[in-house]
């Protein structure tokens, strides 16, 4: 065993010349004689100045590349000015130029794909930086601290910006985020406390916890429609953010989300919300009035309080349950509609020290009397119908339709200035290990009309695919025959397919799995509609010509 040992570090010792490193032209480095490649390291002396880090050294006859800049190289060098990268480099480790309060600028070359953790943290002199196009992914806390950075471009490779990546960038005061990021990490942006303006692009699903946590300048911010997802404490304490509309993709406001905006004066908060979260949005003391959706059932602890200048709230008929100090501290509070028809689980100190005593409750006249003897709601000076008795109906988007034509899908709603959100997957993206594969060309669309007032559509889907036409003697060039596609979309409601694209005379049959036929139909105008006996969830098999087609009965 012992002689295994001595054997294994006489191969390894060629490999380090020194575990000190050696010194060449002021920077310290260690050489792997065995690959030829050096590495920088920390001078035990600190460095200085401005500093050009050569793509290849020598030593001792031997030429050296540049590969690799250590973890914690330059960190803590206080007396650091400047800092050149070469092209040999692939990536700036974790710490690497770490609390070098006094570096002004890092020229980063096209070879890094990687910005590591902490890399710049508290670079309190880096006024700018260009993170080159080869860069895709920004690590957590990489520039946290940089409080001098004014700007900073972010190119389109960088998919992934990790947990607080420009956390404390006081004067940052502006930044776009590319349509190639994803995922936009816990406080990336939190006490950027001079950036006034944000664009989020719509490839990003989710705010994340405190990711524009104290941006106390933020007047305004665009969420876009793939956002899903508000997290806990996103934008607390914006006390100059003013309006935000949270579009009709959002499913769910985290817990102090717009805590301490203290500017803000109106929200619209969508029909796609079903609960609101504790503090979500406590010490607005500029909002008005609050209208709360038909889709929220619960209103959590404090999820008001301290809006000290509300002076309306409209509860929803589908409210089941409301937290404690929900609506407290709201001293300028004088008019509560809520249309529940049972009275919702309520605290007794849901409005305290919110002078209910001196305000109007309007509740369904079937319900007057319950709300009369149930605490707090009873301590309202004045309680009277609702006129007429019941709650406005919010009203649905209307189903979208779906068409193809000229290359191009499009979406139409019989709702007036209704968006959409489509998916569309492509049924050959997946891995093969075959040597052969055969492409369906087939892509599903599932797409919901949504607009700011109004429930979301149901969702409507579709199948589009190619089926090859038959070749003319036109279509006959030097022994080539040319074979044209035609499109084909297929949708359904149940049982009942519909099939346009196809040409007239086509045969169009459907089968279940079983290869038992459901149905059958020939193609006229250029439409087929095919009546089955298959249920949701059912898998159709279309058969248009020789094309077979797998569909999802919806």
């Amino acid at each position: 065993m012992k002689k295994n040992f001595i054997f294994i570090m006489m191969i390894l010792l060629p490999m380090v010349v020194s575990a000190e490193g050696v010194e060449i032209n002021g920077i310290y480095y260690n050489l792997i004689s065995k690959l030829k490649t050096a590495e920088v390291i920390n001078n035990p002396d600190g460095y200085s100045g401005s500093i050009t880090v050569p793509e290849t050294i020598s030593y001792q006859e031997t030429t050296y590349l540049v590969t690799r800049i250590s973890s914690d190289a330059f960190s803590r060098c206080k007396k650091l000015t400047s800092v050149t990268i070469p092209n040999s480099v692939t990536s700036i480790e974790n710490h690497t130029f770490y609390d070098c309060k006094n570096l002004t600028s890092v020229t980063i070359p096209n070879s890094v794909t990687s910005i590591g953790q902490y890399v710049f943290y508290f670079c309190s002199s880096l006024t700018s930086i260009t993170i080159p196009n080869s860069v895709t992914s920004i690590g957590e806390s990489a520039f946290s601290g940089c409080s001098s950075l004014t700007s900073v471009t972010i190119p389109n490779s960088v998919t992934d910006i990790k947990m607080g990546a420009f956390s404390g960038c006081s004067s940052l005061t502006s930044i776009t985020i590319p349509n190639s990021v994803t995922s936009i990490g816990y406080e990336v942006f939190e006490g950027c406390s001079n950036l006034t303006s944000v664009t989020i692009p719509n490839s990003v699903t989710s705010i994340e916890f405190g990711t524009f946590r104290y941006c106390s300048s933020l007047t305004s911010i665009t969420i876009p429609n793939s956002v899903t997802v508000i997290r806990d404490v996103a934008f607390e304490g914006c006390s100059n953010l003013t309006s935000i509309t949270i579009p009709n993709s959002v499913t769910s406001i985290g817990e102090s989300a717009f805590s301490g905006c203290s500017s803000l004066t109106s929200v619209t908060i969508p029909n796609s919300v079903t609960d609101i979260k504790m503090d979500a949005f406590s010490s607005c003391s500029s909002l008005t009035s609050v209208t709360i959706p038909n889709s929220v059932t619960v209103i959590k602890r404090r999820a008001f309080s301290g809006c000290s200048n509300l002076t309306s709230i409209t509860i929803p008929n589908s409210v089941t349950s409301i937290g404690d100090f929900a609506f407290s501290e709201c001293p300028n509070l004088i008019d509560v509609t809520c249309y529940a028809e049972k009275v919702p689980s309520t605290e007794s100190n849901t409005f305290e020290n919110s002078y209910i005593e001196y305000a109007t409750l309007h509740v369904p006249l079937s319900a007057i009397n319950e709300y009369n003897t149930t605490e707090p709601w009873k301590n309202f000076k004045i309680i009277e119908a609702i006129e007429g008795g019941e709650a406005p109906v919010t009203q649905k988007c209307e189903k979208p339709t779906i068409n193809y034509q000229n290359g191009k899908l499009t979406f139409c709603s019989e709702t007036e200035g209704a968006e959409f959100i489509s998916e569309i997957t492509d049924a050959d993206i997946k891995k093969y290990y075959d040597e052969e594969v055969q492409l369906s060309v087939t892509y599903n669309i599932s797409v919901y009309a949504i607009k700011t007032g109004f429930e979301n559509s149901e969702t409507a889907t579709a199948t589009l695919c190619w089926i090859d036409k038959e070749p003319t003697k036109e279509g006959i060039v030097d022994r080539i025959v040319n074979v044209p596609s035609q499109a084909i979309m297929i949708s359904n409601e149940g049982g009942l397919l519909t099939i346009n694209g196809a040409g007239d005379g086509t045969q169009i049959e459907i089968y279940n799995l079983d290869g038992i036929q459901a149905g059958a139909s020939e193609s006229q105008n250029g439409s087929a509609r095919v009546y089955t006996n298959l249920q949701p969830g059912n898998i159709a098999i279309v058969k248009i010509g020789k094309k077979s087609v797998k569909v999802v009965i919806r």
